[in-house]
């Protein structure tokens, strides 16, 4: 292991390929994750995948330390220090746990590399210069959604003129998306409701209350917000109780209650993460030489389930290209359409990040 602490200490990026051949030797591997939920635990999931897929097993020849903070940031500014002190490789899962994680390592005095993933806008967050020419130690995978399309699905439905935007403000994933949002709303002519939540748990469900109180909007947009994943119950109901189609910004959040969306799988994004891992550790290349890429496909999936409950008819253009169809609140009654992949949603679900 003295090799490996004099590499480090001389912040010799390249020389991380001949450290991954040292086969004595066991490479450490962070993870900061910024919460539990489906989508970030997908995510995870994806990355120590690919990893394995190429050869890296935990506790074999790395050893994957995990620091979960669950939204506190002062547990989450000690974690990403203590990852800082001891990885080779880190991986940042969520906006805000990437840039703690950035920012442990400047604090070091290391680069470090660091990967992103399910970040919404690595641009607009400082993580990177540019998707196609990173630079600094910093690469990953976003998992920015297609919110205008998304939008538009609330035309398909009759009568929708006004709808709720529900989102955290904490975020700077889920303003970016909700900025998107109203851009398209105005584009089409809809009206909007703009109703950020703050605070604890107690403040969201009063703010998820508020929004359904109001009787003038006739739908509601999530994003891939990481605050309001696991609060999908709560708001599932509420839009089931008024009758209300509830879009969503991906597949997670309709397997866990949610109604419509385009969405990404996270456990792919993570994979594609890991296979930039493995660029580094096995082949030495630096993170500002590999681009930073997002989700290629944004399969529809609509679930029947919230449709007969809410008493709302599905339109038949949605049905004839929806690539997965919920007909019972199970993952494994989904029925597969010929384009869906068959694991689809097991690997998807919410979040930003």
């Amino acid at each position: 292991m003295k090799m490996k602490h004099v590499v480090l200490s001389a912040v010799a990026l390249a020389s991380l390929a001949g450290l991954a051949s040292c086969q004595s030797d066991v490479l450490q591997i962070g993870i900061l994750q910024f919460v539990t939920h489906d989508a970030l635990d997908a995510a995870k999931d994806g990355f120590v995948q690919a990893l394995e897929d190429a050869g890296f097993v935990d506790g074999e020849n790395i050893e994957i330390t995990v620091s979960n903070p669950q939204t506190d940031p002062t547990i989450m500014a000690s974690g990403a220090a203590q990852l800082a002190r001891k990885s080779d490789l880190i991986l940042a899962i969520a906006t805000p746990a990437a840039i703690s994680a950035k920012s442990a390592i400047e604090d070091a005095g290391k680069e470090t590399p660091l990967l992103f993933t399910a970040v919404t806008d690595p641009v607009a967050s400082g993580l990177i210069a540019s998707p196609e020419l990173p630079g600094g130690f910093v690469t990953g995978t976003n998992d920015m959604n297609p919110v205008a399309d998304q939008i538009a699905l609330f035309e398909e439905f009759p009568g929708i003129e006004k709808i709720g935007l529900l989102y955290s403000s904490a975020e700077s994933n889920s303003v970016i998306q909700i900025n998107l949002a109203k851009a398209k709303c105005e584009a089409l002519g809809l009206a909007f409701v703009d109703q950020p939540l703050t605070g604890d748990e107690a403040t969201i469900q009063s703010t998820i209350n508020q929004l359904f109180a109001n009787e003038s909007i006739d739908g509601v947009y999530i994003p891939t917000d990481n605050y309001l994943a696991s609060a999908m119950t709560s708001v599932s109901s509420k839009a089931i109780e008024k009758g209300l189609p509830l879009i969503v910004g991906e597949a997670g959040q309709v397997t866990n209650g949610g109604f419509l969306t385009l969405g990404l799988s996270y456990f792919t994004l993570g994979e594609t993460t890991g296979e930039m891992a493995v660029q580094i550790l096995k082949d030495g290349v630096e993170p500002k030489d590999i681009p930073s890429t997002g989700a290629s496909s944004f399969p529809l999936v609509v679930s029947q389930v919230f449709a007969t409950a809410a008493g709302i008819t599905i339109p038949q253009s949605i049905l004839d290209r929806a690539d997965t169809i919920i007909t019972e609140s199970s993952e494994s009654s989904a029925v597969s359409l010929p384009l869906v992949d068959v694991d689809f949603l097991k690997k998807a679900s919410v979040a930003s990040r």
